[in-house]
């Protein structure tokens, strides 16, 4: 079995003073708190048991959104990060949670969207050993931790927000990973800038010949919603995808009922206290039309 681990901290100082007020992964992307869309896409790979990491502050919020994720079904768990000391600090935070078992990590201001998205994801669970991880081209790879491969597509180097960086594949939010992780989280030391980097966790993947990298076409998106315009971009981005196609992005009732976490019948009681606002429309729908 896998696991799976949103990490949800962080002060979101780039967003002040909205976050001032509320967690960065609580303020809305279009029609839905921004915690549903790493949620959502770890239920689209299958998992069942998520851990979401995030400040004592605002534990009790994420608490009364999420609940414990029976709703869905779902088992949802809760844990801290007193301080941002880390994306790899996650690992040591859940060690406990993930009771020797693979784990996938996600950013919880990350958003995946895209034709064969899930197809992705299951096989990157599927495997039992090594590391996975997306990379995506991106205009401004300094931002990020970057990866490099030869001319047969195999990555030769990974670094943490470069100078100068050797290419311009970032690696996304999502990460893969055996049940090795927490030992090696464990034996890194914080970088210059006093954190436990994901980067150093990948690049002992990569030394060890156990980092896979999946590169990310044109067909896939990755939006990180970590500033006011990046923001608003990913919000007028699932605005536009679910009124014109009728789609939802990100929903995690919609997902639960697709994956077979919940019936029809438990889809219909979730969407009917959503119709007023106008999220439970669609979802009504669909429990509609598989419904006797």
């Amino acid at each position: 079995m896998t696991k799976g681990i949103v990490l949800a901290g962080g002060t979101g100082s780039r967003l002040h003073p909205l976050t001032q007020a509320a967690s960065k992964q609580l303020l809305p992307v279009y029609d839905k708190p921004m915690v549903y869309y790493p949620l959502s896409v770890l239920m689209l790979a299958g998992l069942r048991e998520i851990l979401i990491i995030t400040t004592p502050v605002d534990r009790p919020a994420f608490e009364r959104l999420l609940r414990d994720g029976s709703q869905w079904g779902m088992k949802l768990s809760f844990a801290t990060q007193d301080e941002p000391n880390g994306i790899a600090q996650a690992f040591l935070i859940g060690e406990e949670f993930l009771d020797g078992h693979n784990c996938v990590l996600i950013l919880g201001d990350n958003l995946f969207y895209g034709g064969g998205l899930g197809k992705l994801l299951t096989e990157a669970v599927s495997s039992q050993h090594g590391a996975h991880v997306f990379a995506k081209e991106v205009h401004d790879p300094e931002r990020y931790g970057v990866v490099a491969f030869d001319e047969d597509g195999r990555a030769t180097s990974i670094e943490e927000k470069p100078t100068a960086p050797q290419s311009t594949w970032a690696v996304t939010g999502l990460y893969f990973y055996d049940s090795r992780v927490v030992d090696i989280a464990g034996s890194i030391t914080p970088s210059d800038r006093g954190e436990l980097e994901i980067t150093a966790v990948n690049k002992a993947y990569l030394d060890a010949g156990d980092l896979h990298v999946v590169q990310m076409g044109r067909g896939l998106a990755w939006l990180d919603t970590g500033t006011f315009g990046s923001l608003v971009e990913a919000s007028e981005f699932v605005r536009v995808l679910e009124t014109r196609q009728r789609l939802k992005v990100g929903s995690p009732e919609e997902v639960a009922f697709q994956q077979g976490f919940i019936s029809a019948a438990e889809l219909r009681d979730l969407a009917i206290p959503l119709v007023k606002s106008g999220y439970g429309e669609g979802l009504l729908e669909l429990a509609e039309r598989h419904l006797p």
